[in-house]
């Protein structure tokens, strides 16, 4: 494993758990990376968010710098070892858990578990257990064909890691240089760890969601891409993308409606896995609104 570039760990069970804080004051705004991503990548919304409040990332264990585990895991477990992780560091909540994609899944077994713990709650372009019943019966269909075969996709070649070298030193161009050649390399060598970590959404941790019951009643903004996905426009005819997407919205409309006084917010100029990188400034209004509606003492920075 390469050197961690910036951060510290913590023992949770024995594992190291990589984490890095800034900030100061609370409620603490805690991000959780979206799958295959890591703490670091959320570098640009941690640091500018620190400037409001403590600001915390970490990395799943299988992931990043944290030691291994087999993947994929069940929600409670990554949701216990996150709260483990914040005490064992000796972050406090209530937190406002901020969390992108796979992570608004973890987030959710989280606030289902430890509502007490939980201030707010920031969903960027979120996953959610009913996102079969929203998306058009043809895109459930080829979801079902194209499963196979992420596990025989083979490993890059020189010129496609080249490739994607160029991209990911472009898209975190602004990333300190501490960070960002390390983030870039680690990506390249995990780049299946997406993979292993979404393998058992359907079979396992949607139904462990559903049976988990309610959001607690804390403010709620979910952020919804408004740009397409550069995947589904790869394999869908423009009438079938549009329909795609308009189902992920309306997903997104109903999980803000499910807390009183959630909602729900467009962010143009930006696609699903890098919302926060292409578009922060929406995620960072977005921080601020959640830490003023919080109740109790206003951070200081």
């Amino acid at each position: 494993m390469r050197t961690m570039p910036r951060g510290t760990t913590v023992q949770v069970d024995g594992r190291r758990i990589a984490l890095y804080r800034d900030g100061a004051g609370g409620p603490p705004v805690v991000f959780l990376p979206g799958a295959g991503l890591i703490g670091l990548e959320y570098d640009n919304v941690v640091r500018a968010t620190a400037a409001l409040t403590t600001a915390v990332t970490y990395d799943r264990g299988g992931t990043g710098w944290s030691d291994p585990v087999p993947l994929p895991r069940t929600a409670e477990a990554v949701a216990t070892e996150l709260r483990d992780a914040l005490h064992a560091a000796g972050i406090d909540g209530p937190y406002v858990l901020a969390a992108h994609s796979i992570g608004a899944v973890y987030a959710r077994r989280f606030a289902q578990l430890f509502p007490a713990d939980v201030a707010g709650l920031l969903f960027i372009d979120p996953g959610h257990e009913d996102i079969l019943r929203y998306l058009p019966e043809e895109v459930v269909a080829m979801n079902e064909q194209m499963k196979p075969t992420w596990d025989e996709l083979p490993d890059l070649t020189p010129e496609q890691l080249s490739a994607s070298r160029a991209a990911l030193l472009q898209l975190y161009a602004e990333w300190p240089g501490d960070v960002r050649a390390d983030l870039v390399e680690h990506r390249l060598e995990t780049w299946r760890t997406g993979i292993a970590e979404g393998r058992n959404l359907e079979s396992e941790v949607y139904a462990e969601l559903a049976a988990g019951g309610p959001l607690p009643e804390v403010p709620l903004i979910v952020l919804s891409a408004a740009d397409r996905n550069p995947l589904w426009v790869q394999h869908m005819p423009p009438e079938l993308l549009e329909r795609a997407h308009a189902g992920i919205h309306a997903l997104h409309a109903a999980i803000a409606a499910s807390v009183p006084g959630g909602e729900q917010r467009f962010v143009e100029g930006a696609s699903h896995q890098y919302l926060h990188v292409q578009r922060p400034g929406p995620v960072l209004d977005a921080v601020r609104d959640l830490l003023a509606r919080v109740p109790g003492p206003t951070p200081s920075r």
